[in-house]
């Protein structure tokens, strides 16, 4: 088998609900451009993966996935994921991670087809359901973020995420509120997402783990290594970082050797593809540690996220980062949640998912080739 073509059509996404999540977002939303990846092979069968998000738009990354990486595909056995792995990362001065990602998913696509068997399965499943959990935009007051848990406690769901204003004072109260309105059982979780210097990130931290809170994410800037390993000595609530910077398996290590935090973590888009987040899993699992998958930007890379967490054991949770608006797009049946709060593992062949073709037929804006 040989890849014949590759090939990014991108169309738009409109309507998108305004959100933000933090001051490394702002604010975004209106619309944007999503990329649906092709890799065409000499025995007919496709692999397909998304490029981009609401707040990242295909074309930005497009271009140098057909300039760079393109070329390193054309003629390969697609099944020969490994060797390609290397020659993409070879190009990611020039190419970025995300358009790696793309790449690498659309690969285990057309291994899974050829197989017959989903991803997971084609990995060795470990389980057919995961408990999912709940994580916020900044909302506009306290009051909003309580009835949003409250809302989804009441649906079964594991847990309620909080993205906060980034005031460490306010975020304080505000974590206070939610969990006198969900009681002190229900598991809550806080992403500061890079917001605070030490003293205050160490000030929060305090105060959560007075309130029970199951963990504290990237509380401090994402390579602030050194701070994070003080953190983790003062703090007995579990701290979570690694999520960013956008790169390969490589940058885990200074994580694990510095003892810097408790959870490793990522996902297709930002550590390229399902090839690189599952080699991370299974380091994390070496040192006993979890690697929670965060949300992957869209919806065909959510799909990519959840085949790896059906197929690993040391992951508690399915992220969904809320607004839907803000993150579904491009499939005719996207990821759902059941009435018990578990989403089911993909049972068609490789990644499984139903894409919206005639949706894409309709927004098409171009053809990169």
């Amino acid at each position: 088998m040989k890849i014949t073509d590759v090939s990014l059509t991108l169309f738009s996404w409109d309507g998108i609900t305004a959100t933000s999540y933090g001051k490394h977002t702002g604010s975004f939303g209106g619309e944007s451009k999503l990329g649906l990846l092709e890799i065409l092979t000499d025995e007919g069968v496709a692999g397909h993966a998304f490029l981009g998000s609401a707040r990242n738009p295909a074309d930005m990354d497009g271009p140098g996935l057909i300039h760079f990486l393109k070329p390193a595909l054309l003629g390969r056995n697609p099944l020969d994921r490994e060797a390609l792995n290397k020659s993409l990362w070879q190009r990611s001065r020039n190419a970025s991670i995300r358009s790696i990602g793309a790449v690498d998913i659309a690969l285990w696509d057309i291994a899974g087809k050829v197989a017959g068997l989903p991803i997971h399965r084609l990995i060795g499943s470990f389980r057919d359901r995961i408990p999912a959990y709940a994580s916020s935009a900044v909302l506009p007051d306290h009051a909003s973020y309580a009835e949003q848990a409250l809302s989804f406690q009441a649906r079964n769901w594991a847990a309620y995420k909080i993205h906060p204003p980034q005031n460490w004072q306010e975020d304080i109260r505000l974590c206070e509120t939610v969990r006198k309105a969900v009681g002190d059982d229900y598991k809550l979780m806080l992403d500061s997402t890079w917001g605070y210097d030490y003293p205050q990130a160490l000030r929060v931290g305090r105060a959560i783990q007075e309130m029970n809170y199951y963990w504290y994410e990237d509380p401090l800037a994402e390579w602030d290594i050194y701070n994070y390993q003080k953190l983790k000595q003062q703090l007995h609530i579990p701290i979570m970082a690694t999520e960013y910077p956008i790169a390969g398996l490589d940058t885990y290590v200074a994580w694990l050797t510095e003892k810097a935090t408790d959870y490793l973590r990522g996902d297709v888009a930002v550590k390229g593809g399902i090839t690189t987040i599952l080699k991370a899993a299974h380091l994390a699992e070496a040192f006993g540690m979890n690697f929670e998958i965060h949300h992957g930007g869209n919806s065909l890379n959510n799909v990519a996220n959840l085949h790896v967490t059906m197929a690993i054991r040391n992951t508690e949770f399915f992220e969904v980062l809320l607004p839907d608006e803000a993150q579904k797009y491009g499939l005719a049946e996207d990821i759902a949640v059941n009435g018990e709060g578990m989403v089911l593992a993909p049972t068609g062949p490789g990644l499984g998912a139903n894409i919206d073709f005639d949706l894409i037929s309709r927004k098409k804006l171009a053809i990169l080739a």
